[in-house]
């Protein structure tokens, strides 16, 4: 079986210059967890939840702010980083381009692959979705879901 009979020919895909905001948007309508991004035809990155999560880690702490209802009652947030610093924090991650943060370097896969390297591939890199080209042109996607219903068909 190869890539092109499981993969998604209906691509959903961001653009450089959108905000994070945009990109969440797009993920939650089309329920995705990631989206190559395009410039024009060409394909530039890849741009995933974990992208946008890791866009709430406090430098300074090193880990991932997400209060508690506890936190947001109970403990000022001034005293976590101080509040006009944390409202800006916050005001700037909706705004910031998925150009600044999305995966620069991508790995693709050609339509004519069998899934079985396809899925090799992902587990090899530890991924979970590979932009599906023909002739350096992306016309798909394939997510480890894609492989697995494909196999369930067999």
């Amino acid at each position: 079986m190869k890539v092109k009979d499981v993969m998604n020919p209906n691509l959903i895909f961001c653009k450089p210059e959108d905000s994070v905001r945009e990109a969440a948007k797009i993920l939650k309508e089309n329920n995705i967890s990631g989206a190559p991004v395009l410039k024009g035809e060409k394909l530039v990155g890849i741009v995933t939840e974990a992208d946008l999560l890791k866009l709430l880690i406090i430098p300074e702490k090193g880990e991932l702010w997400l209060p508690s209802p506890f936190e947001v009652i109970e403990v000022p947030i001034r005293e976590l980083l101080g509040w006009e610093e944390t409202k800006k924090m916050l005001s700037d991650v909706g705004s910031t381009k998925i150009e600044e943060i999305m995966t620069k370097d991508v790995h693709i896969i050609s339509s004519e692959a069998s899934v079985e390297e396809a899925s090799e591939h992902m587990i090899r890199h530890r991924i979970n979705r590979l932009p599906v080209t023909e002739d350096s042109r992306v016309v798909g996607i394939v997510t480890r879901g894609d492989i697995i219903k494909g196999l369930a068909k067999l």
